[in-house]
């Protein structure tokens, strides 16, 4: 039994949302000279689903973006998630 697509698009979405605002909320805190979200809980909830949120996050707040060690992480939790993509709609399409 597979999980629906739509729940699955509905978490992706729900997901993107969140980070975005984590990605916000790190930012401000960043310039305000508080205490930070740490990178590690970042990088959870993209690989979570929150990928595209966190990539909008990195454009809107101009944040993260910058620091290579976090884009590596980064970048490779998105490669993940498009293989991902790409080994279901190859499973869907293939007979």
């Amino acid at each position: 039994m597979s999980i629906p697509l739509l729940l699955v698009l509905g978490l992706y979405a729900f997901m993107s949302v969140v980070t975005f605002l984590l990605y916000g909320v790190d930012k401000r805190r960043a310039s305000l000279g508080q205490r930070r979200i740490p990178e590690r809980t970042l990088h959870v909830f993209e690989l979570l689903g929150g990928v595209p949120g966190a990539l909008v996050g990195q454009r809107v707040f101009r944040h993260k973006n910058r620091k290579w060690s976090f884009m590596a992480v980064f970048i490779a939790i998105a490669l993940l998630h498009i293989a991902g993509w790409a080994g279901f709609v190859y499973a869907r399409t293939s007979h």
